[in-house]
């Protein structure tokens, strides 16, 4: 027992680390990370004091917790034991499965991540893009909502910018849960997002077990009170016109809600348009193609957002127009009562978000140049064609007010001509005939408003609001 024992230098060292990392993860790290959740709690408890709707304690959970919790769950047990006996392998591997696919799903929110962090930069960024208009009935309309109603965002895809737009408007009300696909699962952005809340979904998935999973999340998110965004298109929309709704993740909501239930679930309708959409020339190209492979690489994404954000801070003008936001009226499950269908909700929801379209300068210019089927006219005419024509939208959907209407029509004009949609010749305009694609993108996001039979929408204006 005393006898010296001697040991090369490279494996002393070896063992001392291991004895230090043992050490680390049993004696100081539960006690630092016991300091720091208890600060966490001091600071959310603060944070919930302003916002209209607290952050619920589902969405703070621990990740492993939420994790077991998941897969323990009866529903997803029973769909593990169909799993293996369908696929001829033992229940532990179908187990090991399912804890795979929760681990892709279940975030990891991080309420400081969200709110120092990535409320900051989406203001930032949704400032340094766009001019920002809303609806002046947005508020009222979101504070109508029960507070203890669990709130679905439902909204028209028109952009990745829709992400940071919404979470900016919301962000002096709650906190939003995002389903987000593939694209975002590259690092670090994965664990960035994944820190503010969203949950990856496989949008190609179509495993019996892995829909389990995720239904089940979705189900008991929304049973606890986290207040989620979603787009019933399924996808970026190839055309600028609202897509046919898909049920996806609404259906799990629907299909889950009990009206006898203590929580209700209300649909909150979010239309947004834009007067540019940055990826409007991928999105068009696809369609042409008949495809959705867009071919956007991640460096692009990121070094575009580093260079906006570097020309906004400093003082450069970097802004494409306008980004407008208004909501439709609420659509409550509880209301709706036993006998909706997800398809008739689903409909439903996508009519509000068409009756609550702002209009804005460029699909409103772009709309007159296609109704000139290539004819070309003086400014001041083409103003008062623009302007007679806004006239037969509803007003509730003009999103440019009457006493900036040339201005902004004027700026829609300077834009689309810097890009070579529309051409300046003679002192008059006219489309350009190799860029109609373009202007029948932005023109179809306000199609439906500019029929003869459109039913009038909701009096709502939008005015600016930073």
């Amino acid at each position: 027992m005393t006898q010296i024992v001697e040991l090369p230098l490279w494996l002393f060292i070896l063992i001392l680390l291991f004895a230090a990392v043992t050490a680390l993860s049993h004696l100081l790290l539960p006690s630092v990370r016991w300091f720091f959740r208890l600060r966490l709690e001091r600071a959310v408890k603060r944070l919930n004091r302003r916002l209209k709707r607290p952050i619920e304690p589902f969405k703070l959970a621990r990740r492993h917790d939420m994790i077991q919790r998941l897969i323990y769950d009866p529903e997803v047990t029973r769909e593990i034991v169909n799993y293996a006996a369908k696929n001829g392998v033992p229940e532990n591997v179908a187990f090991q499965r399912a804890r795979d696919y929760a681990r892709e799903i279940v975030p990891s929110f991080s309420a400081f991540a969200y709110f120092s962090f990535g409320i900051r930069v989406a203001r930032l960024l949704a400032n340094s893009v766009y001019r920002i208009k809303t609806a002046d009935s947005n508020d009222a309309t979101f504070d109508a909502i029960p507070k203890d109603a669990t709130v679905v965002f439902v909204m028209n895809h028109r952009s990745n910018m829709d992400y940071v737009l919404v979470t900016y408007l919301a962000a002096r009300d709650s906190a939003l849960a995002y389903a987000v696909g593939e694209w975002a699962r590259v690092w670090p952005l994965s664990w960035l997002i994944k820190s503010l809340g969203a949950y990856f979904i496989r949008r190609r998935s179509r495993g019996a077990l892995y829909r389990k999973v995720l239904a089940r999340y979705v189900q008991m998110a929304t049973a606890g009170g986290v207040n989620q965004a979603m787009y019933p298109e399924g996808g970026l929309s190839l055309t600028g016109a609202l897509q046919p709704p898909k049920m996806g993740l609404l259906s799990y909501v629907v299909e889950d809600f009990d009206p006898e239930g203590e929580r209700d679930v209300v649909l909150m309708p979010v239309a947004i348009n834009y007067d540019r959409v940055l990826e409007d020339k991928v999105l068009i190209a696809a369609d042409q193609r008949g495809d959705r492979r867009f071919g956007a690489r991640i460096t692009v994404v990121v070094g575009f957002i580093l260079r906006k954000l570097w020309q906004r801070l400093t003082f450069q003008e970097t802004r494409f127009g306008t980004a407008a936001v208004a909501f439709g009226a609420p659509l409550s499950l509880r209301e709706a009562g036993h006998g909706a269908t997800v398809e008739a909700l689903s409909g439903e929801v996508m009519d509000r978000i068409a009756g609550a379209m702002p209009v804005l300068s460029v699909p409103l210019i772009s709309a007159v140049m296609l109704d000139l089927d290539g004819a070309a006219l003086d400014t001041q005419a083409l103003l008062d064609r623009a302007g007679a024509m806004l006239a037969r939208v509803p007003p509730g959907n003009r999103a440019v007010d009457a006493a900036e209407l040339e201005t902004e029509l004027r700026q829609a004009l300077k834009g689309l001509r810097a890009r070579g949609v529309v051409l300046f010749e003679q002192s008059s305009w006219r489309a350009n005939p190799d860029e109609t694609a373009v202007l029948r993108f932005y023109a179809n996001s306000i199609a439906h408003l500019l029929q003869e039979d459109a039913a009038p929408a909701a009096e709502v204006s939008a005015t600016a609001r930073s």
